[in-house]
């Protein structure tokens, strides 16, 4: 059984400033993009089908509670064994209590880290996927670390050669 571990809520800037990475949605309407009916086989191929299901929003599909839920670029590998490499965009969710196996995003020592949660209260730690990095054990009553949020869905680019874009500071 999981336990959950008690989230100590940072003020929206301490330690980063947050900025948009991109334009919203021209009018505040929805995109809706195109769903298909068919999966797509990971393992023995089979064949596709010719038609669109259904469309979907992925501010639905992905930012379930937008009040809460922000984006971050990774900047670094310490997570690449997990998945999770330099330049991918995550949606961290702030309402969700982070779980031991939860990959979370913690404000530590005035900057962000981006780790999985281990163990069980009161001996958190927060593991990265590299096992040159140490883990950082969690103390409850540490004033340098605050968990933002817990991690939903890290966007990972695959074509070759692609850069994300880097917005400036309004």
């Amino acid at each position: 059984m999981r336990t959950s571990v008690p989230v100590r809520k940072a003020a929206v800037g301490f330690g980063a400033d947050l900025v948009p990475l991109g334009e919203p949605c021209p009018g505040g309407v929805a995109w809706l993009l195109p769903l298909a009916l068919e999966a797509v086989a990971a393992g023995f191929p089979s064949p596709a089908a010719d038609y669109v299901d259904a469309s979907i929003d992925l501010n639905v599909e992905l930012v379930p509670h937008p009040s809460a839920t922000f984006f971050l670029r990774v900047e670094g590998d310490a997570m690449a064994a997990a998945g999770i490499c330099h330049g991918d965009l995550l949606v961290v969710d702030r309402s969700v209590t982070p779980r031991g196996g939860s990959t979370v995003v913690v404000a530590h020592g005035g900057q962000l880290l981006l780790r999985r949660l281990e163990g069980r209260a009161p001996r958190w730690r927060l593991v990265a996927s590299d096992p040159a990095v140490a883990p950082l054990v969690l103390s409850g009553d540490d004033p340098h670390l605050l968990i933002w949020g817990v991690v939903r869905h890290a966007v990972h680019h695959l074509l070759p050669g692609h850069r994300p874009r880097h917005h400036q500071k309004p």
